[in-house]
């Protein structure tokens, strides 16, 4: 039995991309690190990319997580946000998958529902919830996208033990296997 893992949890952005890094010893939990990419301030999408796919990878290469658990994109009205924001995710899931690293992904409300216990919550509720779940004296951080990746990754550890319906891969093989729809 594993008695320690490091497991990174990311929210996909385009204007603030979140990370959080718990780690699990002996069934206890504590925070390792909480980042946010702030990317308002480039001028294309395609060098925000970049910088998903480059952090994702440093932030990797420096902690060396066991697992990473991604917020899966919600579906809004805006059809060019879904599309930038998918991509945003493609992007980190690359980088992990790159690295060997499997992936998880969660829904927004499935997230929400393992930190707070209300699927609706607001940012601020699990920020606040997160706060007392790692005895943090104050939270590490201003921006709510940073505390929404260190939610995914607490979300995750909440669900390792149960069977999910979540979608989760191993490797470039298993990705491919599980989405053939998706290879040209």
């Amino acid at each position: 039995m594993q008695t320690e893992k490091i497991i990174l949890g990311i929210d996909p952005g385009t204007a603030v991309m979140g990370f959080g890094l718990i780690t699990i010893k002996s069934g206890k939990m504590s925070l390792l690190a909480i980042h946010e990419l702030i990317l308002k301030k480039y001028d294309t999408h395609e060098i925000k990319l970049k910088h998903i796919f480059d952090r994702t990878l440093s932030l990797i290469d420096e902690y060396h997580p066991d697992e990473v658990a991604l917020e899966a994109p919600f579906f809004g009205k805006n059809v060019q946000s879904m599309l930038k924001l998918g991509r945003a995710q493609g992007v980190a899931m690359a980088a992990s998958l790159y690295r060997d690293v499997p992936i998880v992904e969660y829904s927004p409300k499935k997230v929400k529902m393992a930190i707070t216990g209300n699927g609706n919550a607001s940012k601020e509720q699990v920020a606040g919830m997160l706060q007392k779940l790692l005895n943090l004296k104050e939270f590490p951080t201003k921006y709510l996208d940073a505390s929404d990746g260190l939610a995914v990754a607490v979300c995750h550890h909440f669900n390792s033990g149960s069977i999910s319906t979540e979608k989760s891969y191993t490797g470039w093989d298993s990705f491919i296997k599980h989405n053939p729809n998706r290879i040209k």
